[in-house]
This record gives C-alpha cells, structure tokens and sequence, in this order.
C-alpha cells in the first residue's frame, strides 16, 4: 500500500512525515522546504506476528508494509504554475490514496500560507488544485479521443466516459464521485489515473490539549468531519508534534507515554485502521519455522488470488487452503492440536478469505 501525503505548508505534513517514518525530511518553518518527495517505509504493527512468531520459533518476522510518499506543498494556483507549480501530479497518480493534513491549531508563530487557520478553505484550495489539474488531463485525451471516435467503438466508449467525468470535474465535484455503469466503464476510469479518484483520508492537526478528547472540542475538527463525511472519506485525528516525540520512544515508553495523556493509539495506527478501512483492505497470516509473515489483500479475496500474493506458481497450481482462525489457533496452542479439534478447515477456490485466516496452502505445479 502507497500512501501520498499532501497538505498546504506548514500544515504539519513534513513533521508528521518524519515522526511517520523517521525518514528526517527537512522540516521547517516556511513553505517549499520539501521540494522533492520523500519516501519512507513503514511496518503495520500487528501483535500477532509475535504470537505466531514464538509459538512457531520463526527464524523471522515479517509484517505487512505501508510507504508513505511525502508530497511538496501545494498552494493555490499550484495547477497553473503557482509556488512548485504542478511538479506533484506525477507522485499523487502513483498512491493508492491521498492523506490529506489539515491544520487544526492555533499557533501565531507558525505562519499560514493563507494568515489564517480555516481548514473548510484549505481542503477546498487542494481540491480545486488537483481538479483543475484532472480537468487539463482529461481536456487532452478528449482533443486527441473525439477525431479518432468516429471510425472506433473503444475509442468512442472512452469519449463518453471522459465527457461524463468533464461534467462533474467542472461543476467542482471530483472523478470519485462518477459511478460507472458497468465494468468496461469502471476499467476505463481507472485507466485515466486521476488525482481526484484517489480515495482521501483527512489528517486533522491538532495540538496536544485536543488529543485526549479526539478533537471532540475542536470546531476545525467537525468542519472536517463533516466535510469527510459528506465525501465518504476517512478522517483521523493526530497532533504532529506528539507523533514526533512518540518516535523517538522504546514501543514500551510509547505505551506509558499515550496512557499518561489518556490516548489509546498512535496517529500511525489511527492512520493504518483508517487507510485500511478505506482501502477495505485486510490481512491474512502465513507461519512456520522459516518465517511467519502478514499479507495485505483486498476484502472478498478469494483463496487462489490469496496464494497468487506469496507466488505465482501457488495460484497457478491451487489445489486447497488448510486455514485456521487465529485466536482458534492461538487458544489450542499449536496447529496440530487444532486440527485434532476438527478447527482446520480444507477449503477451495470458492473460499472468501476472512481476516486473520493463518493459512497453509496446498499446490502443484
């Protein structure tokens, strides 16, 4: 999973970039300090890979992965040339989601590329950007699309589909928000790699004294849940600055240090929940003494295209999945002791795989 983070400057997007991933892009008090993106890979946190890990004596552990891509700032105008200009078009069509950072806070000595804090006007700033920039993109497949759709049925298909996209585009609404007709028109969507089809998940910023209560106090916050809400997209709330302390911390002092402010999860596994659950994405589990591993799927993955993630030749030669549930597992303390139990369970390639499924897949080739 490949997530771009973007956001005005001085929102907090770098600082929480850097806590996210401890990359140490350069962050400072004024815009354009990112100018290139910066990349950095995170591992999915999930207790049990080191469950699976001791009751298996695996040589290693290899959780899921997620990489973040930190994205120059963008300003108004940016789509036309404005502050970087639109060197951040090519970044964005390679994630699978936007993680859009909205200032929440007050703070009168960090400057707002806009003098003010107004996260409603902010979100919006970014949106026309990248639909002003999605509208240029597809102003140019039509040009070249529309002589070429008279003598070509595929042609004129993409035609229709991009006028379509034009009309929502221009009245200010993004390419998400097109619901195709059928399957050759949802495949042609995703052929056009729009900014605004990204699905979106808004990072609320606050300081330290909202974090306790969620941002339940934070008038900017509700204006950015509403607005999520309203555009069926994730919202998390996180503060910059403490994610920036908690990654310099022992997973152990991380722990004391968020139930000492009263705060259950990390800004990082916030994000992880709301990316997945966006993405609706989950995670199936492989272990043994060599290794004990997460795999990251789509939900309603079936069992052949879950082997087809570990290698190809398991998908090609499916034969069947030996699955158990993970607590069923964990509970009878050993995969034989919960087959004698009758909880292994031998399924086929109609088998939808559920999360946490600890599976043993069977092949030939």
């Amino acid at each position: 999973m490949k997530l771009g983070i973007v956001g005005l400057p001085n929102v907090g997007k770098s600082t929480l970039f850097n806590s996210l991933t401890k990359a140490g892009a350069e962050s400072a008090n004024y815009p354009f300090c990112t100018i290139d993106p910066n990349v950095g890979v995170v591992a999915v946190p999930d207790e049990r890979l080191n469950v699976l890990t001791r009751m298996y004596n695996s040589r290693s552990t290899i959780p899921a992965v997620i990489e973040f891509v930190d994205i120059a700032g963008l300003v108004k105008g940016a789509s036309k040339g404005e502050g970087l200009g639109n060197q951040f078009l090519s970044h964005i069509r390679e994630v699978d989601a936007i993680v859009h950072v909205v200032r929440c806070f007050e703070d009168s000595n960090i400057i707002h590329v806009e003098g003010s804090v107004d996260p409603v006007r902010d979100i919006e700033t970014i949106d026309l950007e990248l639909i002003f920039a999605d509208l240029e993109t597809v102003d140019k497949r039509l040009a070249k699309g529309v002589k070429a759709a008279a003598n070509n049925k595929t042609i004129a298909k993409e035609v229709e589909v991009l006028k379509k996209i034009k009309e929502l585009l221009e009245a200010g609404k993004p390419a998400r928000c097109f619901e195709p007709a059928d399957e050759e028109e949802k495949a042609l969507t995703d052929s056009f790699w729009l900014l605004t089809s990204k699905p979106v998940i808004y990072a609320a910023n606050v300081n330290e004294d909202d974090l306790a209560d969620d941002g339940a106090s934070n008038q900017h916050v509700a204006a950015v849940r509403k607005i999520a809400a309203e555009q069926g997209n994730g919202v998390f709330v996180v503060c910059a600055e403490i994610e920036q302390e908690l990654s310099e911390l022992s997973d152990e002092d991380k722990k004391a240090f968020l139930d000492d402010m009263g705060v259950k999860s990390s800004g990082l596994e916030k994000l992880i929940v709301a990316s997945y659950d966006l993405l609706g994405l989950m995670s199936f589990l492989t272990a043994g003494e060599k290794e004990t591993r997460a795999w990251t799927i789509v939900k309603g993955t079936k069992a052949p295209q879950a082997a087809g993630k570990i290698h190809s030749d398991f998908e090609r030669g499916f034969i069947r999945a030996e699955i158990v549930n993970y607590d069923n597992l964990v509970e009878c303390g050993s995969f034989n002791a919960a087959k004698e139990k009758g909880l292994v369970r031998s399924e086929g390639k109609d088998y939808v795989m559920q999360d946490g499924d600890v599976v043993l897949f069977r092949f030939n080739v």
